[in-house]
C-alpha cells in the first residue's frame, strides 16, 4: 500500500436535489375552451447514496471533493407531462466506511458488504400538480405543490480496516517482517520505529486452499489513546479485527509490562476490545536460546496464550497460522 495513496478521513458537504414543483394548467385545445387540469407532478430530486466496493482499499477518490450536489427534479407540465427525476448519485467507499454526522458526530451507518448500498441524503418528492387535485366537488383546482425541499449537511467518511487478524504492537515490534513473510503483501521495512505509517493488508494462504486476512496496524505508544505519536487515527483500525495478534520482541526488557501497556491503550480506547480473542506472539526469538526461552516462558502474562516465532527464522509460523485460524473460526 503506497502511503501518499491511503486515505482513510475525508469531510465532504452532500447536497440531495430538490423535488419538481407540480403544474397548474389547464387543458386548452381548438373547440375546447374549458378543457379541466391536467398540469403534471414535478420529478423527484435525485438522492445521494454510498455504495460498498470490495475493490477499494481507501478513500483517495474523495480526498480532493469537498461538494458533492445532485440533480434536482424537473417541474411538472401541462397536458399531464411530468417533470424528469433528477439522478441519483452513487459513491463508492470500501468496505469498513463510516458515515458521521459532522455537526453531532453521530454514526449514521456503516458500509461492510460488496454492492450494499446506503441512503446518506434523500431527494425531495416532486410536488403534484392541479390535476391530482380534481374532484366531484373541486373540479377545476387552480394550485399544485411546490417541491420537496432537498436534505444537506457536512459528513464525515471514516475508514476502519476490515481484516480477520490485527498485528498490534509497539513500532518496530517486527509486525511488518511478520506480514511479509506470511503473505505477498510488501510494506516498507526498516530498524528504526514507526517505519508504518498506513495500515497494510496482507492475505495469509492457509491449508486446503483456505485463506484469512492480516492487517498490520502502524505501531502504539503509550497515550496513544489520547492522541500522541500517530493516536487514534489508527487504533480505530483495530476496531474492525477479529483476532488480535500481540506482538512483542524477545529482546524486550520487561515482556510482561509491555502487554500490559499495549493492552491497556485499547481498554482506553474502546472498552469493548477487551472482548475480542487476543494471542501473544514474542518475536525475534531467533536472538535467543532454548535456555533463555525457558526463563522468558515463567515471565509471560498468564492470561493470554503464547507462543514463540521468528519471521526471519521462519521459526514457529506454521503454528501460529494454525492457532489464528482456529482463533478467527471460534
Amino acid at each position: 500500500m503506497a502511503g501518499q495513496n491511503f486515505v482513510d478521513y475525508v469531510k465532504v458537504f452532500f447536497e440531495s436535489g430538490r423535488g419538481g414543483a407540480g403544474s397548474v394548467h389547464f387543458r386548452r385545445e381548438k373547440y375546447v375552451p374549458n378543457g379541466g387540469p391536467d398540469g403534471g407532478d414535478g420529478g423527484k430530486g435525485g438522492s445521494i447514496i454510498l455504495r460498498g466496493n470490495a475493490q477499494l482499499w481507501t478513500l483517495l477518490s474523495l480526498k480532493w471533493t469537498k461538494h458533492v450536489k445532485a440533480e434536482s427534479g424537473g417541474n411538472g407540465a401541462g397536458n399531464n407531462c411530468f417533470g424528469t427525476d433528477g439522478k441519483d448519485i452513487y459513491i463508492d467507499v470500501p468496505l469498513g466506511t463510516v458515515a458521521k454526522d459532522f455537526e453531532t458526530g453521530e454514526i449514521l451507518f456503516e458500509i461492510v458488504e460488496d454492492q450494499e448500498t446506503k441512503v446518506l441524503f434523500k431527494g425531495g418528492r416532486g410536488g403534484k400538480g392541479n390535476s391530482f387535485f380534481k374532484s366531484a366537488t373541486n373540479q377545476v383546482p387552480r394550485y399544485a405543490q411546490p417541491g420537496e425541499d432537498n436534505e444537506e449537511g457536512w459528513i464525515i467518511l471514516e475508514l476502519k480496516v476490515l481484516a480477520d487478524v490485527g498485528l498490534v504492537g509497539f513500532p518496530n515490534a517486527g509486525k511488518s517482517t511478520l506480514l511479509s513473510v506470511l503473505s505477498a503483501a510488501k510494506p516498507k521495512i526498516a530498524n528504526y520505529p514507526f517505519t508504518t505509517l498506513t495500515p497494510n493488508l496482507g492475505m495469509v494462504p492457509y491449508r486446503d486452499s483456505r485463506s484469512f486476512i492480516i492487517a498490520d496496524i502502524p505501531g502504539i505508544i503509550e497515550k496513544a489513546h489520547e492522541g500522541k505519536g500517530l493516536g487514534a487515527r489508527f487504533l480505530k483500525h483495530i476496531e474492525r479485527n477479529a483476532v488480535l495478534l500481540f506482538m512483542i520482541p524477545a529482546d524486550s526488557e520487561n515482556i510482561k509490562k509491555d502487554y500490559q501497556i499495549l493492552l491497556n491503550e485499547l481498554k482506553m480506547f474502546n472498552p469493548e476490545l477487551m472482548d475480542k480473542p487476543r494471542l501473544l506472539a514474542i518475536t525475534k526469538s531467533d536472538l535467543i536460546d532454548a535456555e533463555l526461552q525457558d526463563m522468558l516462558q515463567e515471565e509471560l502474562p498468564k492470561d493470554i496464550e503464547s507462543m514463540f516465532i521468528s519471521s526471519v527464522a521462519h521459526q514457529g509460523l506454521d503454528a501460529l497460522k494454525d492457532r489464528l485460524w482456529s482463533a478467527i473460526n471460534q
